[in-house]
């Protein structure tokens, strides 16, 4: 199974929190340099107040193209880190930190890619015919195709990083610690929302937008251990926040882009159906359509059974099979 991936390398515990320090310095500081000092220049060269915490502010200063560049660029070092950390100090290749599989399944991935891309399009064409007023047409050229390069190659190393470390690298990690499937899968959830926190979106909604970005860490978490790696988390959030990003954007979201749309309803309209329907409707019709595609089994197993080490679990079966004789 997917978490007992981590015992074909170095697992001690201690190499774990070595590991989350490795990957937040990769992410948060030497991701970050580039951000600060192009923040810092620019400041300077304008005669702006260098001092600016909030990603408004950082826009205003860089533009939307240049803060997204820099701020997904922070994540790519992340993904990097992960990546090193997982091969140099656990001795894991990146496959086994992707997937059961032989080999990285590319048509799990471009198939929920593909299935969320026209889900998440169709929806905004929906929410657009019901009220076109909350709507601008935003599109211009130039802005639009450097918009599209840097989402292209950059959103999917984002999201990616993201994966990768908590439905990944700490999925694994809390596995190794626990000895069950459930307990990390509650923590990488409850963790990926809080990462959230600090989005705009929280400030305008409140905290009960924490019930979506929890939420969908708990489908994304699921999903992994289901379908026994990372592809279809990997392909559904790449879909989610590219298709966003290029489609439409607000003043009051952490993407802030030159999209085709700007949204330019008030977000404290913004009813409990938005946020609650993704989370108890959607992903569980996701979930059905997987469960039936891939023929998921033993639910309850997979996502809250214990976990062993194989070489105890060998040992184990050998023994009711010599008693068996």
């Amino acid at each position: 199974m997917y978490i007992e991936q981590a015992f074909k390398g170095l697992h001690e515990w201690w190499r774990y929190i070595v590991g989350v320090l490795i990957i937040f310095c990769s992410w948060q500081i030497i991701g970050m340099l580039p951000l600060v000092g192009a923040l810092t220049v620019k400041a300077i060269v304008s005669d702006a107040e260098v001092e600016v915490s909030t990603i408004p502010e950082m826009i205003d200063l860089l533009g939307s193209n240049m803060f997204l560049f820099f701020m997904l660029f922070s994540f790519a070092v992340g993904l990097l880190g992960v990546f090193i950390t997982s091969v140099g100090l656990h001795k894991l290749p990146i496959v086994s930190l992707t997937t059961v599989r032989k080999k990285i399944d590319w048509s799990r991935f471009w198939f929920v890619f593909v299935l969320w891309g026209a889900v998440s399009t169709g929806f905004i064409c929906l929410e657009y015919y019901l009220a076109p007023e909350d709507y601008q047409w935003n599109f211009q050229l130039q802005p639009f195709l450097i918009l599209f390069v840097i989402a292209v190659i950059f959103i999917p190393l984002q999201t990616s990083f993201e994966e990768y470390f908590f439905r990944g690298y700490l999925m694994q990690g809390f596995g190794i610690v626990f000895r069950n499937r459930w307990m990390p899968l509650l923590i990488t959830s409850v963790g990926f929302g809080l990462m959230h926190i600090a989005n705009p979106e929280v400030e305008q909604l409140g905290y009960v937008i924490m019930v979506y970005y929890i939420g969908t860490g708990l489908f994304l978490g699921i999903i992994t251990l289901m379908d026994e790696g990372l592809e279809l988390a990997l392909g559904f959030h790449a879909a989610n926040n590219l298709f966003t990003a290029l489609l439409v954007s607000a003043d009051w979201t952490a993407f802030q882009t030159h999209s085709l749309f700007k949204d330019l309803s008030d977000p404290s309209e913004m009813g409990l159906i938005e946020i609650f329907v993704p989370v108890f409707i959607v992903f569980p019709a996701l979930l059905f359509v997987f469960s039936k595609k891939y023929n998921w089994t033993d639910w309850k197993g997979k996502l809250s059974g214990k976990l062993m080490e194989p070489e105890i679990e060998n040992n184990i079966k050998m023994k009711s099979y010599d008693a068996e004789l």
